[in-house]
């Protein structure tokens, strides 16, 4: 039977304390309710002998320290989950907010999620289709990884995310694939923007989406990206289907992480963030994976603006450690405007090698992108060479360089907002542009594959005499 408690001790910020408990857990969901009308949810946090220190969801507001009761619920946090959140969104803490009444859930699961079995996991192989050349091309996404995205302030990575959404499909084609979309701390018209534009689309049908706005209570933000990964789990793992889950912005979960732990007087760790910030990053980040018998699996994309484009700060410096692989947007490409300001040299997949080439991809894939990188290295070079001694004294090979880099940037890394490319579009546009190099030149390429695919671009006096 579930005891009731009247009264509090103390209430600090987001936190209260209720003295007296007995039988209660950690992480244990407490109900409150205020003037006896006023719902609200909590989470203990700590205990000390019979004093607890819950977390409020909601705000604080109109709780005093004797218009409270609370009754323990004896389960940690849960969320009902069906088929039929697809299509559906829910706020931070999973209720409904789209007007069209509440799911009828299949079964309740408990948020934190159990940690998968490394035993258990599947290496991951296939790709996931973005429509964008620079990643499908040279930063493959492959099923069951963890790729995030390390962006600024001010950089189109809400846009870029929409437009993964719009586009992202199965590379085989099958269409047991759905997204989970979980924004934290972002602007109304950011939820806006995102709602709009899935509705618009038609990808609204096959995503979940999870909306923390920047003026719900903090607490919310720590729980939003677990909950959508449980939905994740669930359709993957009990419904067979392949689920890419984006998480924007895991700065702002950070940063609700910081502002609770400080409320809670913990000693701070590297730029005031709590000493567990890298446990409770892995905890997210490593329920993405396939089960070995299960036809299903969980992609990540988590989404991080760098604070003042640090990317040695501690929130980009520990994703790194946990994930394979980054993409990192560059704010001088988006001073040119080229869309998405991909920068290619520092932005990698780890996981890319296995899920592409022949039976995945195309045959020449990991050579087009090996060549494409190096060429694009040697741009960097040629560019520093002519701001010394001025272009005019560089030597032809590294002219034809400068020619390359532009256009790679141009027509390879830049594209429409709106423009979906098949990886057979993304590999003949890499041809193309390599063909604006001499053969010799391409040394990260097979000579069988070269003989097939190279073809030297026309000059403008070859084009006038052909």
């Amino acid at each position: 039977m579930a005891i009731e408690y009247l009264g509090l001790s103390s209430i600090h910020g987001p936190l209260v304390v209720l003295e007296g408990v007995q039988g209660a857990a950690y992480d244990e969901i407490v109900e409150m309710t205020v003037d006896g009308k006023e719902k609200k949810l909590g989470k203990i946090v700590e205990i000390y002998n019979d004093k607890a220190i819950i977390q409020v969801f909601e705000s604080t507001e109109n709780m005093a320290l004797r218009n409270t009761r609370t009754r323990l619920t004896g389960r940690p946090m849960e969320v009902e989950v069906s088929v039929d959140m697809l299509g559906r969104t829910f706020n931070g803490i999973g209720q409904h907010i789209d007007g069209l009444g509440p799911i009828r859930g299949e079964k309740k699961l408990d948020v934190n999620g159990k940690p998968l079995n490394p035993v258990a996991r599947e290496y991951p192989r296939n790709y996931i289709h973005t429509g964008i050349s620079a990643i499908d091309g040279l930063t493959t996404l492959i099923r069951g990884q963890k790729l995030p995205i390390f962006s600024g302030n001010g950089l189109p990575h809400d846009q870029l995310a929409a437009q993964i959404v719009e586009q992202a499909s199965l590379g085989g084609g099958e269409d047991n694939f759905g997204i989970v979309f979980a924004a934290m701390g972002v602007k109304y018209d950011v939820a806006d923007f995102f709602r709009r534009t899935f509705e618009e689309s038609g990808a609204a049908d096959h995503v979940t989406m999870f909306v923390n706005l920047a003026n719900d209570p903090v607490i919310e933000r720590l729980i939003t990206p677990k909950l959508a990964l449980t939905v994740a789990e669930y359709l993957a793992f009990e419904k067979s289907m392949h689920i890419l889950v984006i998480l924007t912005d895991m700065t702002s979960f950070a940063e609700a992480m910081r502002e609770v732990s400080s409320s809670k007087g913990e000693i701070p760790s590297r730029k005031g963030y709590p000493g567990y910030l890298y446990s409770e990053l892995a905890a997210i980040y490593e329920r993405a994976g396939i089960v070995e018998g299960i036809d299903g699996s969980v992609t990540q994309i988590p989404i991080l603006t760098m604070p003042n484009d640090d990317i040695t700060h501690p929130i980009p410096d520990l994703t790194g450690y946990i994930t394979e692989g980054q993409i990192v947007l560059d704010r001088t490409l988006q001073g040119q405007s080229v869309y998405p300001p991909v920068s290619v040299l520092p932005s990698l997949s780890r996981l890319m090698k296995d899920g592409i080439g022949e039976g995945y991809t195309r045959k020449d894939h990991q050579d087009v992108a090996n060549q494409l990188f190096s060429c694009y290295a040697k741009v960097g070079d040629a560019r520093a060479l002519a701001s010394v001694i001025g272009e005019d004294e560089l030597s032809p090979i590294d002219k034809q360089y400068l020619i390359f880099g532009k256009a790679f940037e141009e027509q390879f890394i830049g594209q429409d907002p709106h423009e979906n490319r098949s990886i057979t579009d993304t590999l003949n546009l890499g041809w193309k542009l390599l063909g604006l190099l001499p053969r010799t030149e391409l040394d990260r390429i097979d000579t069988k594959i070269l003989d097939e695919y190279y073809h030297p671009a026309q000059t403008e006096g070859e084009a006038d005499e052909s």
